[in-house]
């Protein structure tokens, strides 16, 4: 699968362009602020239905204008299909699949996988635990469409059982039969959502360990450790025997909504032992570790957006980087660099399959 062309208007900075894309390695070179991301998260958009960055669509409409539209035609299988956005202030968000207007944005994920490594990844790190559960969502949901539905049934059944909880505290009226109708619907959904994800996290660890070893050559070791309350427990009896404390705060203390993934080097807390070149390397491995994952179950290579990387390696890195980014594992890539002499490099090594774009306040050109 590839991306064969762009078409952007009113989004972010970038006011109306169009770009026609190599198959195999696309660059884009500027200074900070230029709207690089931008082109990046607009790729992200046409496969999520939404931006990267947690901005809301009003957001994304450049200024002093009221909406936005993005389009892109792909090559998957061999076969032309075309995805639309249009967003305004007035008539919401239209989403399209070859002119076909979706009714739930939903139905769309997983079809046009993608994979991006961004400076804002760090919050898997440095952030709550909710932001690790939301990329383990994220990327079961692309190859796993029940997995999805799944999960919106039980975030609506977990939002209708808090609004219960909430209710007492200030009627102080207890309604327990409905409260067991949410149990045990949160049981079933919850116990289906806990086994896929332990699967795919005990999946993906031998494959992030590998990748990890070829950018650091070997000198750290590092882990993913999947924690869940259902681990060792019984949904049910965790939600019964927490009904009092859930009663008294007013929220679901137990449950998968509670799970973390934790991040390990050296048999330590990657947050608080890892330096900043450590925390990368260990970033750029599990996003290539889920490439290679989603690759294997959907037969499909997904396209891979690579914002700013290099920034904070040490050249050993940076050159194992482009090793791994240059072989034939991945299909169509996406990159984007301040620097125009690493971009050569990933260049040199592609010889005539590139495109070399350079960008200034939101303008592109093509080299």
């Amino acid at each position: 699968m590839f991306l064969k062309n762009l078409k952007i208007l009113n989004f972010k900075n970038l006011e109306e362009t169009e770009l026609e894309f190599s198959q195999k390695l696309n660059c884009f070179t500027g200074n900070n602020g230029a709207g690089k991301t931008n082109i990046l998260d607009a790729v992200y958009y046409l496969s999520f239905t939404k931006s990267y960055f947690n901005t809301s669509d009003s957001q994304n409409v450049q200024y002093n204008s009221d909406f936005f539209v993005i389009q892109g035609d792909f090559n998957k299988n061999d076969k032309n299909e075309k995805v639309y956005c249009a967003y305004s202030s007035v008539k919401k968000k239209i989403f399209k699949r070859n002119d076909k207007p979706y009714k739930k944005f939903s139905e769309h994920i997983g079809l046009f996988p993608v994979v991006i490594i961004s400076p804002d990844d760090n919050i898997l790190i440095s952030g709550p635990a909710e932001e690790r559960r939301k990329y383990i969502d994220s990327v079961i949901s692309q190859y796993d469409k029940e997995y999805l539905y799944e999960l919106i049934k039980y975030q609506k059944i977990l939002s209708q059982r808090n609004r219960l909880l909430k209710n007492y505290n200030t009627s102080g009226y207890f309604d327990k039969d409905t409260i067991d109708v949410y149990d045990d619907q949160l049981s079933a959904s919850g116990m289906n959502l806990h086994i896929k994800r332990k699967e795919f996290v005990s999946e993906l660890i031998s494959i992030f360990t590998r990748y990890y070893e070829n950018i650091s050559k070997k000198k750290e070791t590092v882990n993913l450790i999947y924690n869940s309350h259902l681990n060792n427990n019984d949904i049910k009896d965790l939600l019964k025997e927490s009904i009092n404390k859930d009663k008294i705060l007013g929220y679901t203390t137990k449950g998968i909504h509670r799970d973390d993934l934790i991040f390990e080097i050296n048999d330590h807390s990657l947050r608080k032992s890892g330096s900043q070149g450590q925390q990368k390397s260990f970033l750029i491995a599990l996003k290539f570790a889920q490439y290679e994952f989603i690759k294997e179950i959907s037969k499909i290579n997904p396209l891979l957006l690579l914002d700013d990387i290099f920034d904070k390696f040490d050249s050993e890195r940076v050159e194992e980087i482009i090793k791994l980014t240059s072989n034939n594992n991945f299909g169509q890539i996406f990159i984007t660099d301040t620097n125009p002499n690493r971009v050569k490099k990933l260049i040199d090594k592609e010889k005539d399959d590139y495109k070399l774009f350079n960008v200034d306040r939101g303008k592109i050109e093509e080299k």
